[in-house]
């Protein structure tokens, strides 16, 4: 039985992300890929893991517009390419930057 709120669709598209820790400092930041999108969240590839334990920040690039996103990790694991797969739980994000986010799914949705 499925738990997610919101399905998820299979997605490629390139995104930038930061962690932030508790006291508001990047700790770490790069590059990552979406394997998977919903409404709720993402599973992200990356080289390296990204620390469960900050807030991760995501600039999601749609067309010319970028939906800026606030999450946090739910888990993290090693992919079938042997680069780290995480989920991603999205815990805020602007008015703005969410029917950005609506269309980018959108357009996957669409494949």
């Amino acid at each position: 039985m499925e738990k997610r709120k919101y399905p998820r669709i299979s997605s490629s598209n390139l995104l930038s992300y930061a962690c932030v820790n508790s006291d508001h400092t990047v700790i770490q930041q790069g590059m990552g890929k979406t394997l998977d999108v919903s409404e709720g969240g993402i599973l992200l590839e990356t080289h390296i893991p990204i620390d469960v334990a900050c807030k991760i920040h995501l600039d999601i690039g749609f067309r010319d517009e970028v939906a800026k996103i606030v999450g946090r990790v739910i888990y993290s694991r090693k992919g079938a390419t042997g680069r780290i797969e995480s989920g991603i739980h999205f815990e805020a994000y602007s008015k703005k930057s969410h029917p950005i986010l609506l269309r980018f799914i959108e357009s996957f949705n669409t494949i």
